[in-house]
């Protein structure tokens, strides 16, 4: 979940390198682009097939609109606790139900760094730009590059989005690109169960695009996640969150 993870992927290059096991290939789900990268998990590369998203933010079907509770455990043995958080889905000034990227990220970050994560911001002049700010005179810029998404039948949703960030700190700037491609569903329940989605992740991160634009993946991840709705009311789209 790109929009909703997207803090969760530029923080990784501050940690230690985590040694993972192979991932097994997964099973495309119905045909197309998406499908087929899916496909090829997890022996993904650089160029990948997602347009420039220009200054147009990723849209969500109308069934994803309000506050969520997730749960997100990376598909690891013995990896991290799983975490625990909210994200929200509003409409922008065109009516596009969309992510709150700030919100989300600081949701995700306050989760993940606690007390070392500071704010979020939009670019306000570009909903597919972040910044964050960390303790230690860090700073976390996130741009994505490239996008596609699909919605299916069943009320399934998927989509992949390319990333391009850049810590700023004391030694310099460090630059990665990371992919993260995300598989929704609607969670089979009886009409007075809340409502739930079930969602798998898989994310790739790759070198900078100052090595060459064609890269193999650095490191891969995988998550499962769990969103159950909390509330529908209208939302409105947050510009800036402090943890």
């Amino acid at each position: 979940m790109g929009p909703i993870l997207a803090v969760l992927l530029a923080i990784w290059p501050l940690g230690a390198a985590q040694v993972q096991p192979p991932e097994p290939a997964v099973a495309p789900a119905g045909g197309g682009v998406l499908a087929e990268r899916l496909a090829h998990w997890p022996d993904w590369s650089l160029p990948a097939p997602l347009p420039r998203p220009g200054r147009h933010d990723l849209v969500y079907p109308d069934s994803f609109e309000g506050t969520w509770e997730v749960r997100s455990e990376e598909m690891v043995p013995g990896s991290a606790a799983p975490l625990t958080y909210r994200v929200r889905f509003a409409r922008n000034q065109r009516g596009e139900l969309v992510g709150d990227r700030a919100f989300n990220a600081a949701q995700v970050g306050k989760a993940l760094l606690g007390a070392q994560l500071l704010a979020v911001a939009n670019d306000p002049a570009n909903p597919n730009r972040q910044l964050a700010s960390l303790r230690g005179d860090l700073s976390l810029e996130s741009t994505v590059v490239g996008r596609l998404s699909q919605a299916k039948p069943g009320g399934r949703f998927i989509a992949d989005e390319l990333a391009l960030q850049v810590v700023h700190g004391p030694g310099g700037a460090r630059v990665s690109r990371v992919e993260t491609l995300t598989r929704y569903e609607p969670a089979a329940l009886s009409p007075d169960q809340p409502v739930r989605l079930h969602a798998m992740q898989w994310q790739a991160t790759y070198p900078s695009p100052e090595n060459g634009l064609a890269a193999m993946p650095l490191h891969t991840h995988s998550f499962r996640l769990d969103l159950q709705q909390v509330s529908t009311p209208p939302l409105t789209l947050t510009q800036g969150q402090r943890r």
